[in-house]
């Protein structure tokens, strides 16, 4: 039932959130706040107490995995369909509900002072996309996975469309239709993958582990797998199906940005891991020379498109698009060191590219401006807000002690094991981010002024604390990954992979 109330919480609170603006337009932030410190505290009880809340991994599931489930729980729903509740949590899932739960919150920071308008409305969008996450990342029958696949999305468009910039309703438009038809062209596997399940085995069914277990020719199977591909992958997402992000993210409210870049990113990473590797495993393997070669090629252009950029979070949502490059190289490297990465690379540039979606937001909103031109010599008059620009940016190209490097590093170390010539290729991205990252801080924030700081407000106590939040997250992630990594251990075995030796 734990991940039931986390879902839970979340959507009343929503509601609540919505009613509350009608006396007091600031008091749905508090209750945002308030339902997302509770979920965080449920999960640090998963995390910590697994037995004090009644977790257990049997409830009548057949896992035939080697890992673990943490929580796991079975109800039927539409049994003449084969529908039913089934949601689980490993140790994948439970590190990024966390990330999900932990980025809700500095979003709500981000917006707490931003977001001024129907904030009701704002707060229960957001906290809905959030509870879609969380059903995206725990369901485990393939129908209910796609409906919160839907409820995720359809409250980030209004995120976008109302509360964006100047050109919010085009982003907002192009995000829907790119999502929209790349997760229609998922349920179509999905059909497709439960009529195939039907006609060998009898039984219709859209239970994960039952299909798990699916024996279809090579030919269909890779039709299947390639229509779950083409939607994780858009999501992700990378080159050519990237085209949408740099939009939404320049549009989208700081808010917004953060929860796209560090969660909404990393449900199709999920998506890729769980069901297109889990369910595909040898058409994955076939396929993976190819989704590797993407992986690299996002890495390269997306850097280099990033050099041409004027509007700080364009270049920033360019160069989140070719750090997920290397998770899409780390799953399809698919051994130890590679899988363990991609995990690590997600978690870590969820903080990152967080932060610096904040730090352009936090720009924006005291500069009126985008633009690197109308920027220069920031560090003079925002020290603080200018260090943590240095910070974060120095996090995301890989500094070691840090959690990125440690993901990219694994992604690399595995993936040189697969193929030279394609991680010789992706290193070239990390010697591109550092020039690219250089280039920002010296245009933004060193040099000669462009207009008077005097009068512009550093950072506030409020901003401070998140900031502080994710700088010690990435450094806890640099000094002792293993508790991460061992963590996703068990999610990456329920995957099929063995840890020991590397091989599936």
């Amino acid at each position: 039932m734990i991940l039931i109330w986390l879902m839970l919480i979340l959507f009343v609170a929503g509601i609540a959130a919505l009613i509350a603006e009608r006396s007091n337009p600031m008091l749905p932030r508090v209750i945002a706040l308030g339902a997302l410190l509770l979920d965080l505290g449920l999960l640090l009880l998963v995390l910590f107490f697994p037995a004090t809340m009644g977790a257990d991994a049997t409830n009548q599931i057949n896992i035939g995995q080697d890992g673990e489930w943490l929580v796991l729980l079975q109800a039927d729903w539409i049994p003449q369909l084969g529908i039913s509740f089934i949601f689980g949590a490993d140790g994948l899932s439970l590190l990024l509900i966390i990330l999900t739960v932990f980025l809700g919150l500095m979003s709500l920071g981000a917006a707490w002072h931003e977001i001024t308008e129907r904030s009701g409305f704002f707060y229960l969008n957001l906290l809905w996309t959030l509870t879609g996450v969380i059903g995206v990342f725990s369901a485990l029958d393939l129908f209910l996975f796609f409906v919160f696949w839907e409820v995720m999305l359809v409250p980030m468009y209004f995120i976008i469309a109302i509360w964006g910039h100047e050109n919010k309703s085009y982003a907002a438009m192009k995000f829907f239709i790119f999502t929209q038809v790349s997760g229609l062209l998922m349920l179509v596997a999905m059909l497709g993958l439960v009529f195939a399940h039907y006609q060998i085995s009898g039984a219709l069914t859209f239970n994960y582990f039952a299909l798990l277990d699916t024996d279809f020719t090579t030919e269909v199977g890779f039709w299947l797998m390639l229509g779950f591909f083409i939607a994780f992958a858009t999501k992700l997402p990378t080159v050519p199906l990237h085209n949408w992000l740099p939009d939404a993210h320049s549009q989208a409210p700081t808010a917004g940005s953060v929860i796209l870049a560090g969660i909404l990113l990393k449900t199709g990473a999920y998506g890729l891991l769980r069901f297109a590797l889990g369910l595909f495993p040898d058409e994955s393997a076939a396929f993976a020379p190819v989704a590797m070669t993407l992986g690299a090629i996002s890495i390269l252009y997306t850097a280099k498109v990033a050099f041409a950029q004027d509007d700080l979070k364009r270049l920033i949502a360019y160069t989140s698009v070719s750090h997920m490059g290397f998770v899409m190289l780390g799953i399809y490297a698919w051994n130890a060191q590679s899988a363990q990465g991609a995990v690590m690379t997600m978690l870590a540039h969820g903080f990152s590219a967080a932060a610096l979606f904040m730090v352009a937001g936090g720009l924006q909103h005291r500069l009126h401006t985008r633009d690197m031109r109308q920027m220069g010599g920031l560090w003079g008059g925002m020290p603080k807000l200018s260090f943590m620009a240095l910070f974060f940016t120095v996090a995301a190209v890989g500094m070691p002690g840090l959690g990125n490097f440690i993901g990219e590093f694994l992604v690399l170390l595995g993936s040189f094991q697969r193929s030279v010539t394609i991680t010789v290729f992706a290193t070239g991205g990390l010697i591109v981010a550092a020039i690219y990252s250089l280039i920002v801080i010296q245009r933004a924030f060193h040099g000669e002024p462009k207009q008077k700081y005097g009068d512009v407000a550093d950072l506030s106590k409020m901003e401070m604390a998140c900031y502080i939040a994710m700088m010690l997250g990435l450094v806890w992630m640099g000094l002792y990954p293993q508790s991460m990594l061992a963590l996703a251990e068990s999610g990456l075995m329920n995957l099929g992979l063995d840890m020991s030796t590397g091989a599936r």
